[in-house]
């Protein structure tokens, strides 16, 4: 697992502030609003649709907030639309950042992402300088309540590809297009997940060594995913749980 996953993994078990649920409920409705309107609002037959119905209901977003959300994205009822972006750079260290946001002035956005990149000791990066880094894919993570042989016989018959040992937990990933069937298969079993969403992977790491750089680096992380537009922001450091324990505390 990246040290950005177990950063996220950190400050979720802190619990989400109120503002900061907030938020994440109108990140969530924007991603469904554009899923339904870039592939309709059947759940059914929209895979896209049904990732973001489900990412939303973990979150606990209301049912009918969510369906208005969907009668937007459709076009049933007014609403602004969003449009999605991304954009690419380095955070200090070298670590590569790929930002994904729905946003309904590109301009604005545009800059406000650059800003929070300079002011935090980054760079903005051309377009395909940064994506070539990582792999979109479906990835579970699942606390050690069962064996390892256990999660594989389920995971593997579900289009699980690999499964990883994170020392308190286990993940599994999966091409995007499976995670549904995944964990369908695993609360089919009765294993319990703590995550279920589609990210990007990268396929290499820059190891964080230090409380200062990790500190750096994670400063740049969460000024981005604080910004409303912003969607989901991944990076490829790698911080050792010491350093990680040091910074959390």
């Amino acid at each position: 697992m990246s040290g950005h996953s177990k950063w996220a993994t950190i400050k979720h078990k802190k619990g989400a502030a109120d503002k900061a649920r907030g938020k994440l409920f109108a990140k969530l409705i924007r991603q469904v609003e554009v899923a339904a309107r870039e592939g309709g609002g059947d759940i059914e037959s929209n895979a896209t649709l049904r990732t973001m119905f489900q990412k939303a209901r973990d979150a606990s977003v209301p049912t009918d907030t969510i369906e208005r959300a969907i009668k937007r994205g459709t076009g049933e009822l007014e609403g602004v639309r969003y449009e999605p972006m991304s954009y690419e750079g380095y955070a200090p260290c070298g670590v590569a950042v790929y930002v994904e946001c729905l946003s309904d002035n590109r301009n604005r956005t545009g800059a406000e992402v650059r800003n929070l990149f300079t002011k935090n000791g980054g760079s903005v990066a051309e377009p395909g300088a940064v994506a070539w880094q990582f792999e979109r894919k479906g990835v579970v993570i699942m606390g050690k309540r069962a064996s390892e042989d256990d999660v594989m016989l389920v995971a593997l018959d579900a289009g699980a590809e690999d499964l990883r040992d994170q020392g308190d937990t286990f993940e599994l990933t999966c091409a995007p297009g499976d995670l549904a069937r995944l964990r369908q298969a695993l609360d089919d079993a009765g294993l319990a997940f703590d995550s279920a969403e589609v990210t990007m992977v990268p396929s290499n790491v820059v190891p964080l060594q230090t409380e200062s750089d990790a500190r750096k680096v994670l400063r740049l992380i969460d000024a981005l995913e604080e910004h409303d537009d912003v969607q989901g922001v991944y990076a490829n450091f790698d911080i050792p749980d010491a350093v990680l324990e040091a910074v959390e505390a």
